[in-house]
């Protein structure tokens, strides 16, 4: 009765102590070895571009209003709202400057404009020396893109769609965003889809190394697509309880086997 009460005492401490392993799994960075504080230079982060099928809010002032007001017609629905900016609607026409295939926009004025690989900030010094002196006075220009937005789906607790107020957004804002992934998701094994220049990239991204703070890939771009895939060793299970709760179930079905034998 001794060897078998042991036999199902090492078995209950396997399952024990195979669920405290997959903790291990877990935490973000684990290669980060801190004492105390860090630092370090930040070299990868890359200015956006203009791509095609941005929609690009530009809006421009002049001491005389009514001559800026031809270049801001199609910006007077905005009100600031980039959900209002949706092209899946025919009734609702484009807010903004919508870039075509050809990367180029049409603007009051100056005609066919080629936009796409500058920054906001290139095109609206662009703007701001093409409108001055000949068509405006002291014109002010501000240049953003209003349909600038992300997408995380798959083992995260809030999949969806958002869109980014500014340019610039790390991929663990995007995941913050998201509500951050569930217990279950594979953190080694993030996929960042991305589309630019008119290439199509797939992008591996291991959460648990802090190599991913160096990365070129740890800024994203309007329109980058990030899939979190669920663990296939925990699939089928939604929370830790849920295997707290299947391994005690196992480990009391041990015990009940155990006093069982020993009351034959």
């Amino acid at each position: 009765m001794y060897q078998a009460f042991k036999k199902y005492y090492l078995i209950i401490a396997c399952l024990i102590f195979s669920s405290c392993n997959t903790y291990k799994t877990i935490p973000y960075f684990q290669d980060l070895k801190l004492k105390g504080s860090a630092k370090e230079a930040i070299d990868n982060a890359t200015q956006v571009t203009i791509q095609p099928h941005d929609i690009l809010g530009i809006f421009i002032s002049a001491a005389e209003p009514k001559s800026a007001a031809p270049y801001n017609n199609n910006l007077a629905r905005m009100n600031g709202n980039a959900s209002d900016n949706t092209p899946d609607n025919p009734l609702n026409p484009i807010i903004g400057y919508l870039v075509d295939n050809d990367g180029t926009i049409m603007f009051p004025s100056l005609g066919k404009l080629k936009v796409s690989g500058l920054t906001t900030a290139a095109l609206r010094d662009q703007l701001t020396k093409q409108l001055m002196p000949n068509y405006l006075k002291d014109a002010t220009v501000s240049v953003r893109i209003i349909n600038f937005k992300i997408s995380v789906l798959g083992d995260v607790q809030r999949p969806n769609v958002y869109p980014v107020q500014n340019e610039r957004i790390t991929i663990l804002e995007a995941l913050s965003l998201a509500g951050d992934l569930n217990i279950t998701a594979n953190r080694k094994n993030v996929l960042l889809i991305r589309e630019q220049n008119g290439n199509r990239e797939y992008v591996n991204i291991d959460l648990t190394s802090k190599a991913l703070f160096t990365s070129p890939y740890y800024y994203l771009k309007s329109n980058d697509q990030i899939y979190v895939d669920p663990n296939r060793a925990k699939y089928g299970l939604v929370d830790l309880g849920a295997r707290n709760l299947t391994i005690i179930i196992s480990a009391l079905s041990v015990v009940a086997i155990v006093f069982s034998t020993l009351h034959r």
